[in-house]
């Protein structure tokens, strides 16, 4: 990603790191956190930056406004550990709670993925904030998960 991001902005172009998407009615996390299949590895201590697809095109259409080279982080407000994010999306999406599973087992299953879920450690949004004006709509993945899976009609119905 690092040679990625120099190689946009050395053209002088905008790069655009987004958090984990959610929101769709295809969201990938849906089908497994409502069979219990994505379990809260370790402690938890992962830390995550979510972003509802719909901030993200905000913020897509005015960083396309905005002149380069910059690199961006479009994501919410509140970074936070797998322990707190993940029962919460479980609840939203009407399941049980997430299984716990010790790191080692993790990694014999996972692999080299298993950073993403032990060492990540989220982002600030701070100066796409600042620099792009934008405002995310839901500032934290908390009433982000509430709106996007626990209404009716909400992606929450797809199965």
């Amino acid at each position: 990603m690092t040679h990625l991001d120099q190689a946009v902005t050395d053209a002088g172009g905008i790069t655009l790191r987004y958090g984990g998407f959610y929101g769709a009615a295809n969201d990938g996390l849906i089908g497994p956190v409502r069979k219990r299949q994505f379990p809260v590895v370790g402690d938890g201590s992962g830390v995550s930056s979510f972003i509802h697809l719909d901030d993200a095109a905000a913020a897509t259409v005015l960083a396309l406004e905005h002149d380069g080279p910059c690199i961006y982080n479009i994501v919410d407000d509140e970074p936070a550990p797998m322990r707190e994010w993940l029962p919460v999306l479980a609840s939203a999406l009407g399941a049980k709670p997430p299984r716990h599973i010790p790191t080692w087992f993790a990694r014999l299953v996972v692999g080299e993925g298993l950073v993403m879920m032990t060492e990540s450690r989220g982002a600030s949004n701070a100066k796409a904030k600042r620099e792009l004006a934008w405002t995310p709509r839901f500032p934290s993945w908390r009433q982000g998960f509430l709106e996007a899976y626990s209404r009716p009609g909400s992606a929450s119905i797809a199965a």
